[in-house]
């Protein structure tokens, strides 16, 4: 009598591990190359910090153009034909790539590799939406927070080992990384099974769902989805603050290189994991997830404002444990957000994120790279190095105020979705952006996951 569902639970935890280690080693890959790739941007343009923070918004800017055209095509592709197929062709993929970028000698191929990750990088919505397949309703938030732990794990090991690895050939932590994702492909080609069964799948390949603004479509004919994914989107822009300066801010005023970096990366890492994988499992039962989300953006307005105003590294320092608390609002916003939509749109709707987010990359990098060569040059108006993250906190501060709002205007009724988006909605969102935080919705605890 229990065989059946012993089967079904062994093959589902499968499926969860899988997912957590592939995120893992993928984050761990990317992880790696994070304190070496803005020295070798200046290696081989052979320029100053200044000019490879130039040259730097440029990288940040494609990679994320390529995952805002290539995430709805990926979501939608998983929602066609399965997540499996796509996840296991994106790990392949990157593997390849960090191999080109591990041998080229010259700026433009290491430039179109970057565009390369950008693309493979796009499966990470696939994976999200492989939880939303498998993980039951009331149980997503902690599943999301254990793949936030994923990230977590692979930012702790992956920058550390990044920075140990640079030290003795900065090209040397891209070969790593290739022989991870390379590892990853392997293991899932094996082991990773299908989680979205065929009659649950879409009947054909939309086009229209596909293309990036297509696919933000989506997003407005869910009125409660749409008015956090502005916040979702300042979040988002704010977080490249992090991403287009940290390297070269740090070396700048505290004169730290690749090992420091890839340290203190690897505490963010460490942080980050304790949060979502230990403090969301604990506080959602108590707080819920309309209280995380508020916790947690004005947490991160403390990290940034740590990190832009401090003059010395230890104060710096302080500010890590509240940007990493700021984790809170992530896994119970994407949680709220699954709950919204039906399950042959779930690949769509994350693919459909990680596009907004990549719009964001697309603007972000080289607004926050451009500010930071500014306020360091001699043309500055003021000379604060800094100014990338005091603009980041400020962006957090209209994130918190827009979530908010939204979080208390949301019915609590099993969500439809709409036509057309509520235009008073539309009105009072349309002048905004941000990163990663969710929207709030009733649970309808009757109704079981796909």
């Amino acid at each position: 009598m229990d065989s059946a569902p012993t089967t079904v639970t062994r093959r589902h935890n499968a499926a969860l591990s899988f997912i957590f280690v592939t995120v893992m080693l993928d984050m761990l890959a990317f992880g790696i190359i994070i304190p070496v790739l803005p020295h070798l941007v200046v290696q081989l343009s052979g320029g100053s910090i200044a000019h490879a923070a130039v040259w730097t918004s440029f990288f940040g800017t494609l990679y994320m153009l390529m995952q805002f055209v290539f995430s709805p095509v990926q979501g939608t592709l998983s929602d066609r034909f399965g997540r499996r197929t796509v996840i296991l062709i994106s790990s392949f993929g990157l593997g390849i790539d960090f191999i080109v970028m591990a041998i080229t000698p010259v700026l433009w191929l290491l430039f179109i590799g970057r565009g390369i990750s950008g693309i493979c990088a796009a499966s990470f919505s696939t994976a999200n939406a492989y939880i939303a397949d498998i993980v039951p309703k009331e149980k997503r938030a902690a599943a999301f927070g254990a793949l936030g732990a994923a990230f977590g794990v692979g930012f702790i090991v992956g920058p550390a080992l990044g920075g140990f690895l640079g030290n003795f050939s900065l090209r040397l932590p891209f070969w790593a990384a290739a022989v991870l994702s390379l590892a990853n492909f392997c293991y899932g080609f094996f082991v990773l099974p299908e989680s979205l069964p065929p009659e649950k799948r879409s009947k054909r390949f939309d086009w229209s769902h596909a293309n990036p603004f297509g696919a933000l479509v989506l997003l407005r004919r869910y009125p409660q989805v749409f008015a956090l994914a502005s916040v979702f989107f300042l979040i988002n822009l704010a977080q490249f603050s992090l991403n287009s300066t940290y390297v070269l801010y740090t070396d700048y005023r505290y004169g730290w290189g690749p090992q420091a970096v890839g340290f203190t990366l690897a505490l963010v890492g460490l942080c980050s994991g304790l949060v979502q994988a230990v403090l969301v499992r604990k506080l959602m039962p108590t707080l819920g997830e309309k209280r995380l989300i508020m916790i947690g953006l004005p947490l991160c307005v403390v990290g940034y404002l740590f990190f832009g105003l401090s003059s010395v590294a230890w104060v710096f320092l302080l500010g890590i444990p509240f940007l990493c608390l700021g984790g809170l609002s992530g896994p119970p916003a994407q949680a709220l957000m699954t709950q919204q939509v039906d399950p042959h749109e779930q690949g769509r709707l994350q693919g459909a994120l990680t596009s907004l987010a990549s719009l964001a990359g697309i603007f972000g990098p080289a607004l926050f790279a451009n500010l930071f060569a500014l306020f360091i040059s001699d043309h500055a108006p003021i000379h604060l190095p800094g100014i990338s993250f005091v603009l980041a906190a400020s962006l957090l501060v209209i994130a918190a105020i827009i979530a908010f709002y939204a979080i208390h205007h949301v019915h609590p009724s099993h969500p439809t979705p709409s036509t057309e988006p509520s235009a008073a909605m539309a009105c009072e969102l349309s002048p905004l952006a941000g990163e990663v935080a969710g929207e709030s919705l009733h649970t309808d605890q009757t109704e079981s996951s796909p």
